[in-house]
């Protein structure tokens, strides 16, 4: 009797294990066939990896901010003096913000999604720049995609400005923000055993460092394996899915912002630069040391370009058609490589909001600094159009300066080397 009890027991929970597992199954497989290939792209939990390479869960939003309180936003009148109001596109559309926000709107509306918002932008453009087919490609690549400024996460690092020491005082002194692309593996790694080197300086300066990717091109070899593997191992490199281009370092550059808002706010200065830079990290801590708090708190420091106006050349990789812009340039520092305090991150975000983007990177964090009214501030120790070539080889010339543009990986090594050497005697 006691034997059949036990054996209609097991009969039972059998049962009840099959019948729960036919209903799971029942439930994915209905939840495939609704979700198409479209609803699997739009779902980022599908694509978000984190430092340990793990696909994340959480869906896009954990790796954006909300969107600032860009109503409270001023907008300086120095912007305004230095941008003639005429009617080139960009020029109209500056003034088209401006005038949505003495309003209290958003200047740009409610934003697309952002699989949808370069289709949505093709109309707009053939209705508002008349000559749109006679620029170059990537210039009308740049134009449709202007109004897009949340791709998807590929690769993050959510915990890069959190010390695991417990102990001290764990806030980043510097942020190392470097612009790379995927297959630029052996630039990144000299960085890292270099100057990009991550750590605690002199008087306990903690520097952090991060590599700023988008996305292969589609005839490219495919590298995603390779940069989660870089990622867990080094916990250093940014991914955002979006194509690489040098007219798409803006955006690049507005994803930097966004990230150190949310995930490194408190860091003192941020390094932006390239990935072909030299730079003499135990100098330019120094320099920032030695600012009095009113500088350190209102920095942009680079080597300045205070006299620039679009290059209307077409072969120029920088050419700007009248018809797109129409006017001079502010000053801004040179892109290859300019430091900024950590303070002004948030209202720079939020400017960025109100700007629209440019296609020169390096000219539009000039636009969005003067909107601010903060100005650029000339240092001689960034040359980031080099040093005249027979002082290149000169260590005691470069021990002296910040950064040096541009340097391949095997002459950073040396000439980190070189500089940091017990027997140079300058």
């Amino acid at each position: 009797m006691r034997r059949t009890k036990t054996l209609s027991a097991l009969v039972l929970l059998v049962s009840l294990f099959l019948i729960f597992f036919y209903a799971t199954l029942h439930l994915e497989t209905a939840y495939s066939l609704r979700a198409g290939p479209e609803d699997l792209l739009r779902d980022t939990s599908l694509q978000v990896h984190d430092s340990d390479g793990k696909a994340q869960s959480s869906k896009q939003e954990r790796f954006t901010i909300p969107l600032p309180d860009v109503l409270n936003v001023s907008v300086s009148d120095g912007l305004k003096q230095a941008i003639p109001q005429n009617g080139a596109y960009w020029n109209r559309l500056l003034y088209s913000a401006l005038r949505n926000l003495d309003k209290g709107g958003n200047p740009f509306g409610n934003e697309s999604d952002w699989s949808l918002c370069r289709q949505k932008n093709q109309e707009h453009l053939q209705t508002n720049v008349h000559d749109f087919t006679s620029y170059p490609v990537l210039l009308q690549d740049f134009l449709k995609g202007m109004n897009c400024r949340s791709p998807p996460v590929l690769l993050n690092q959510p915990n890069k400005c959190i010390s695991g020491e417990g102990k001290g005082d764990n806030r980043p002194f510097l942020l190392f923000a470097i612009k790379s692309t995927p297959g630029n593996f052996e630039q990144r790694q000299a960085v890292r055993e270099t100057w990009g080197r991550e750590g605690v300086y002199q008087s306990g300066l903690r520097v952090h460092t991060l590599f700023l990717l988008g996305s292969s091109p589609l005839d490219d070899p495919d590298l995603s394996s390779l940069l989660s593997f870089e990622a867990r191992h080094f916990g250093d490199l940014l991914q955002w899915d979006f194509h690489e281009s040098l007219l798409n370092l803006t955006l690049k550059m507005n994803m930097l912002l966004q990230w150190t808002v949310k995930y490194c706010p408190t860091a003192s200065f941020v390094f932006s630069g390239d990935d072909d830079v030299f730079v003499n990290t135990p100098a330019l801590l120094r320099y920032l040391q030695s600012l009095e708090p009113s500088k350190a708190s209102q920095l942009y420091a680079g080597q300045v370009i205070s006299r620039a106006s679009p290059l209307r050349v077409p072969k120029n990789k920088y050419y700007i058609p009248l018809s797109f812009y129409d006017g001079p340039y502010p000053a801004y520092a040179g892109g290859g490589g300019f430091v900024l305090s950590g303070a002004l991150l948030q209202r720079l975000y939020s400017i960025s909001r109100v700007i629209p983007f440019y296609p020169i990177d390096d000219v539009y964090a000039g636009m969005c600094f003067k909107a601010l009214g903060v100005s650029p501030e000339a240092n001689a120790g960034f040359q980031t159009f080099d040093i005249n070539e027979q002082y290149r080889e000169n260590l005691c010339v470069n021990k002296n300066l910040i950064l040096i543009h541009r340097r391949s990986p095997q002459q950073m090594k040396k000439l980190w080397k070189g500089i940091h050497s017990l027997l140079l005697t300058c």
